[in-house]
């Protein structure tokens, strides 16, 4: 299992989790509903992206996400998966319609958690990159995603503002995958969230505030601050997918 959901807890944190998404879906629409046209057409924090780029590239995940919620719900592929091309026609579309069309693709994910039975949550279902998952942690993937690019937008939504709950998991995850690749930190401290991880047998510690740990982590934030050491190791991109993980599509273990 996920640091996010460990072993017989699945059912008695999932309302919380879906309940994370549906307010970070409605905070991320409301600031793309509050931009202008040129607005929608400015540099986001990610380089080479409009911020209309973000915003298309959130709603086509959000439809990827739903697919993959039909597929866990009925165990069979619900037509063809969403078309990445659509990405670069909606990312030139006027303001207003852009932030619809990001607000229906939000909803339909939300909806779709929201009324998934039960036993769906555990089906492995694929991501585009070849590795598997149960459908439950598309919420972690999908909390993830509205997160980073609500910040990536850059219209005041600072790593402060990211929820704590999505803050330990997400560096559970990410430290945990880390150290899995041995990468060359010995450990981390989020010390607002009382949190220590073991990461590797070797290299530098830090420490800090765990909002500010992830943005370095997730290549965000400069690496900076009073228990920084001078030099740290350059995190590879990120996301990566999780390790231990559940397979890669057609690995039977």
């Amino acid at each position: 299992m996920s640091p996010g959901f460990p072993s017989g807890t699945v059912g008695a944190r999932l309302d919380d989790v879906t309940e994370d998404v549906v307010r970070s879906a409605d905070r991320l629409a409301a600031a793309a509903a509050g931009l202008s046209e040129a607005g929608v057409r400015a540099p986001s924090g990610l380089p080479e992206w409009t911020r209309g780029q973000v915003l298309a590239h959130v709603a086509y995940s959000a439809d990827a996400y739903t697919w993959l919620l039909e597929l866990a719900r009925t165990g069979r592929e619900p037509g063809p998966r969403a078309d990445p091309a659509r990405v670069a026609r909606d990312a030139v579309l006027p303001a207003e319609p852009l932030a619809e069309r990001l607000r229906m693709s939000l909803g339909r994910f939300t909806d779709g958690a929201r009324a998934l039975p039960a036993p769906a949550w555990e089906r492995l279902v694929p991501a585009l990159a070849g590795w598997r998952h149960p459908a439950w942690y598309l919420l972690l993937r999908g909390l993830r995603e509205l997160e980073t690019h609500h910040l990536d937008l850059r219209v005041g939504y600072g790593t402060e503002r990211w929820p704590d709950r999505y803050v330990r998991w997400a560096l559970d995850d990410t430290l945990t995958t880390l150290g899995a690749r041995r990468f060359p930190l010995t450990a981390v401290t989020a010390v607002d969230l009382s949190r220590r991880w073991a990461v590797s047998a070797e290299g530098p510690e830090v420490s800090g505030e765990g909002h500010r740990l992830l943005g370095w982590l997730t290549g965000r934030l400069p690496a900076d601050g009073p228990r920084t050491p001078a030099a740290l190791p350059a995190p590879p991109p990120w996301p990566q997918p999780p390790l231990p993980g559940w397979g890669r599509v057609g690995d039977d273990r």
